[in-house]
């Protein structure tokens, strides 16, 4: 009973541990970067428990190849839950550059009936000189999927780049907003 658990349980608990303690990691930097401090905080206290737990354990096996194996594939692993999460939770905004040659005011009318506030830049390709529109909005994380679904539809030859930003304000000039726009401070 004592070889199960050396050799297949504790290495087991040892790759879910790290698997837990790299998302959490993950989360947290995220959290950081949008400036959640206290979620930070806690998330960060778990994050470094759960990785003293798992590495005593290690030390106090030193010689089990096995724990050294679960340790860096629940790493690995870590690392890919905490992006998965990250999508999934979709916190904050992005700003949205849309760059487009044709069908622009198919595609600003159809934003605009979406209930997207946009602004609109005129610009000239670089190689070409061709005239083309610059869209941009500031649109919620979870809302990304909806925009591009939109500008596929009209558009899938657009160019386009998504860029996470941390706070927004809304002003009377410059419209640039979330889908069905409020005024206030977006979170």
């Amino acid at each position: 009973m004592e070889l199960i658990f050396t050799y297949a349980i504790l290495p087991i608990l040892i790759f879910m541990a790290r698997v837990i303690d790299v998302s959490l990691g993950t989360i947290r930097i995220i959290f950081i970067s949008k400036g959640y401090k206290l979620l930070s905080f806690i998330i960060g206290f778990f994050e470094v428990l759960i990785w003293l737990i798992a590495i005593n354990q290690i030390w106090s096996d030193i010689n089990n190849i096995w724990l050294y194996i679960a340790y860096a594939g629940g790493f690995a692993t870590g690392s890919y839950v905490g992006i998965w999460l990250d999508e999934k939770i979709s916190l904050g905004n992005a700003m949205v550059r849309i760059i487009i040659k044709k069908n622009s005011k198919q595609l600003i009318s159809k934003l605009k009936q979406n209930n997207y506030q946009i602004t609109i830049l005129n610009g000239q390709s670089g190689n070409e000189e061709t005239d083309v529109k610059v869209i941009l909005l500031v649109v919620k994380r979870k809302e990304l999927k909806n925009l591009f679904k939109i500008v596929r539809e009209v558009n899938p030859k657009a160019f386009y780049t998504i860029e996470d930003i941390r706070s927004t304000r809304k002003n009377e000039y410059l419209v640039i907003g979330q889908k069905n726009g409020t005024g206030r401070k977006l979170k």
